[in-house]
């Protein structure tokens, strides 16, 4: 009986084996036909067809957009204005732009000339011949919105290389803004500034044709953007397949003439040539008219925006704006420039010396209380403004 209950748990023991054993090749078995048909689903998904799910054409690639731009002339800062702003040992320039600053808040684009150089206190600050100006000056701009600037005047290099770096400095600070015409590398003056407004992409090159006799540090020729024809071109070349739309800045022509003279026509239709969409003048001091050389539009002088000069002509300035329309048709990009207007604004000066408390007016907040003979002298300078070949709508008092 011993051994027979031997054999039967031995026989116990192989079936439980055998069991075992047929467990296990049923898990792998499973495992692999799970693996296998995984591997199937997936070689039968990449094997369908593959839908497209991008939007068609008219959706994607068919479509419009468009940009404000707004461009305004000289921040030439004279003694009288910044003592003018200076309270308790603190420069503030914001009370001068109270008036225009709704204006020009509700463009997208916004351009003025920085006429001084911003070196700041530390420097010293001066007025005529030599200018330098309180980097306080640049933040009451940058208060209103500005974001394109050009630095390239017959003033940047009134305190050598010490002023510009010092300038280059505070702007190297503003983000969301284009400074031109004043770098401090050659890596950096070389390196294209695109930036993004409402999908049409732009920059801003800036250059001047006068230095008032001052040199430009030798080597050191990024410093300051002294016009040149090829150096332009080359510019131009770099960025123009880059970006919608490429504006450039001139420095140029003639003080307190209101007619451009033949330097400024020249250069202005070199530029057009290259495929420069708006070109912007100043230096002149005074209104020149806003012009078109086929789809460029050029603005031959803004004149001064703010100033301690004296005499109307120099204390009227121009306010020119032009809507940027972007087109897409079947992925080809169209840029017209529409709607074209100007607009005067006036610096008012309550005394003759120190505390005259400047403020500046757009025409159409002026009086005869604030501007005696307004109404004669908007129609005298916006004949000037208009006196192009294009209609140029006239935002008026």
């Amino acid at each position: 009986m011993a051994k027979k209950c031997k054999k039967s748990k031995l026989k116990i023991k192989v079936l439980a084996i055998i069991f075992i054993v047929i467990a296990i090749f049923s898990i792998v078995a499973g495992s692999i036909f799970t693996l296998v048909s995984l591997n199937k689903s997936d070689k039968v998904e990449e094997e369908l067809p593959i839908v497209d799910e991008k939007p068609t054409i008219e959706e994607n690639d068919n479509y419009e957009t468009s940009a404000t731009f707004i461009a305004v002339g000289d921040a030439l800062i004279h003694s009288a204005i910044y003592y003018d702003a200076l309270s308790n040992g603190v420069y503030d320039f914001n009370y001068i732009f109270t008036e225009v600053k709704p204006i020009i808040e509700k463009y997208d684009l916004k351009y003025y000339n920085q006429e001084t150089i911003l070196g700041g206190t530390s420097l010293g600050l001066s007025s005529y011949p030599l200018f330098n100006s309180p980097q306080e000056v640049g933040d009451a701009f940058m208060n209103m919105g500005f974001n394109l600037v050009s630095l390239a005047t017959n003033h940047t290099l009134d305190y050598g290389e010490r002023g510009m770096l010092s300038s280059l400095e505070y702007w190297g600070k503003q983000e969301g803004v284009i400074a031109a015409g004043s770098y401090e590398s050659e890596e950096s003056r070389n390196t294209p500034r695109i930036m993004e407004v409402n999908g049409i992409t732009y920059t801003l090159l800036s250059y001047s044709t006068l230095t008032n006799g001052l040199r430009i540090p030798y080597g050191k020729e990024y410093l300051f953007n002294l016009y040149d024809e090829e150096k332009v071109k080359e510019d131009i070349e770099r960025v123009r397949d880059k970006v919608d739309v490429v504006m450039v800045a001139m420095h140029w022509g003639a003080e307190y003439t209101h007619t451009p003279v033949q330097e400024e026509r020249e250069i202005a239709n070199y530029l057009a040539s290259l495929g420069v969409d708006i070109v912007i003048g100043t230096h002149p001091h005074v209104i020149q008219p806003i012009d078109f050389i086929d789809d460029t539009m050029v603005i031959y002088s803004l004149g001064n925006f703010v100033s301690g000069q004296i005499g109307i002509e120099r204390l009227v300035g121009l306010m020119a704006s032009v809507t940027i329309k972007k087109t897409v048709t079947d992925g080809v990009t169209t840029i017209t420039l529409e709607d074209p207007a100007a607009e005067l604004v006036y610096t008012r000066k309550a005394g003759a010396t120190y505390g005259s408390n400047y403020k500046l007016y757009p025409f159409s907040k002026l009086d005869d209380t604030i501007l005696p003979g307004y109404r004669e002298y908007y129609e005298q300078f916006m004949s000037i403004a208009t006196d192009g070949s294009r209609e140029i709508r006239q935002i008026g008092y």
